[in-house]
């Protein structure tokens, strides 16, 4: 491995790349479960227990054993949650309890790609120190099975996944008797799009055990069809079951369920900014709305700001990304925040997204109003937004490269005050994303496209 591979390792939402490839090479993979056991051995003083579930990619079981065999191979305790959701390793590893939770998954991307996401015991994901402390271990290469060869591993614990089905119905339990507790949802008419992924036996379990009638889509994960044409970022599935079938609401996750949009009864989608501001306004009305404040994002639309306004709550913004909302609301000691993309946080109930949860939470929300999904935030105006993603094959301060900040600049005076521009490279990816928000979509499209070529020619 070259000096210095493993540099830049974890992006905002740990670590991701192409399944079979660095650093999702059984080789790496191996090495990252035994840097995460060694540091951790270092600062607990004894061996950690470690949990790790997947989501359903068919990479998924080989990461899972490459992970857990090095794991092992450190001297870790370790035990599988199967196939679950990203907020369920999280629960599980703050209530069992654990010292760290692996989650093996890549959220909403396709089925080539994988990832390592790493909790805390407090739901919290892997401090900066340790993942820097990883970092250099995969960077030189760093091996522990000659200093440990009397514990040497090649197969995993027999008991290994005994305890899975344990795990997942102790978070199931979770959310039907503790998150909904009072909430009865007998007469509602639901539709349920699960992205072949993660949430695909869970969260049809959980809404039909609190009365719901549901009627749930893409639950036939093969390996290859998680976020294949459906789940939160392809709704058109569920928009025509809830229009044909005449549904009250349809809840649309992601591959690894850590975050939700929803469809009302006309087929309107409703994106995480509605969500926010429904929830906002039930709990203000139940007093659970610490500092009348909501930590949203950069991405989040001036509309779900000036609508908190009229309703005396305060937005603030937090860069892209769950951590530094997370980091905010902490903070603040806020209870709500989230993206536009759906991943909300309610850090009273868990401190990672948790895209089932806010769709309890969201339903609680329209049955204590009496009305439907869509009377929830009538009042809130969505001013145009353009998103353009730029691939790119370095990511070098765009503002610092003379053309692009010259075209920056003519944007900004162009829309003369009457607009929001925001450029910022993905944490996951190799993109820039251009964002425009103002009054005439062609106008800002126009804009957002201009600028996007000059970006292409710059790094593309």
């Amino acid at each position: 491995m070259p000096q210095g591979a493993g540099e830049g390792l974890f992006g905002t939402d740990g670590i991701r790349g192409l399944a079979g490839e660095f650093p999702l090479d059984e080789g790496t993979v191996e090495l990252i479960g035994q840097s995460l056991t060694r540091n951790l051995s270092a600062e607990l003083g004894r061996a950690p227990r470690i949990l790790i579930g997947r989501d359903t990619r068919e990479s998924g079981p080989s990461i899972e054993t490459a992970l857990a065999r090095g794991a092992a191979r450190a001297g870790a305790e370790i035990e599988s949650a199967g196939v679950i959701t990203t907020p369920g390793v999280a629960y599980i590893t703050r209530s069992t309890p654990f010292d760290a939770g692996i989650v093996v998954s890549a959220s909403h991307n396709p089925y080539r790609d994988n990832g390592i996401k790493v909790f805390s015991p407090s739901g919290k994901k892997l401090s900066d120190e340790m993942e820097r402390r990883v970092e250099i271990d995969v960077a030189e290469g760093r091996g522990f099975s000659q200093r440990l060869a009397s514990r040497e591993v090649t197969e995993l614990p027999r008991d290994y996944g005994y305890a899975a089905s344990r795990h997942i119905e102790s978070y199931v339990n979770y959310l039907v008797s503790d998150v909904a507790s009072g909430l009865d949802l007998r007469g509602l008419r639901l539709a349920m799009d699960c992205a072949n992924g993660a949430a695909a036996e869970i969260a049809p379990r959980v809404f039909r055990r609190l009365g719901a009638a549901v009627e749930a889509i893409s639950v036939a994960p093969n390996g290859v069809n998680i976020n294949d044409g459906c789940g939160s970022l392809h709704l058109d599935g569920l928009q025509t079951l809830v229009v044909g079938q005449g549904l009250d609401l349809g809840i649309g996750f992601d591959g690894d369920a850590d975050r939700a949009l929803f469809v009302d009864s006309s087929g309107r989608m409703i994106d995480g900014d509605f969500v926010m501001l429904a929830l906002a306004k039930d709990m203000k009305s139940r007093g659970r709305l610490r500092g009348d404040v909501v930590v949203a994002t950069v991405m989040s639309n001036l509309g779900l700001e000036l609508a908190l306004r009229d309703h005396g709550i305060e937005m603030v913004r937090a860069r892209v990304g769950d951590r530094y909302v997370l980091e905010e609301l902490l903070g603040r000691g806020a209870s709500l925040g989230g993206e536009q993309s759906g991943h909300i946080i309610l850090p009273d109930l868990s401190l990672a997204g948790d895209g089932i949860i806010t769709a309890i939470e969201l339903v609680r929300a329209m049955r204590a109003s009496g009305g439907s999904l869509a009377d929830l935030g009538l009042e809130m105006r969505s001013f145009p937004q353009v998103l353009v993603n730029v691939p790119v094959r370095s990511k070098p301060v765009l503002e610092a490269i003379p053309e692009v900040k010259a075209e920056i600049d003519r944007v900004q005076t162009e829309m003369e005050g009457r607009g929001r521009l925001l450029i910022r490279y993905s944490g996951t990816e190799n993109l820039a994303r251009v964002m425009i928000e103002g009054e005439s979509k062609a106008r800002i499209s126009e804009l957002a496209d201009r600028l996007a070529k000059v970006i292409q020619a710059a790094v593309g």
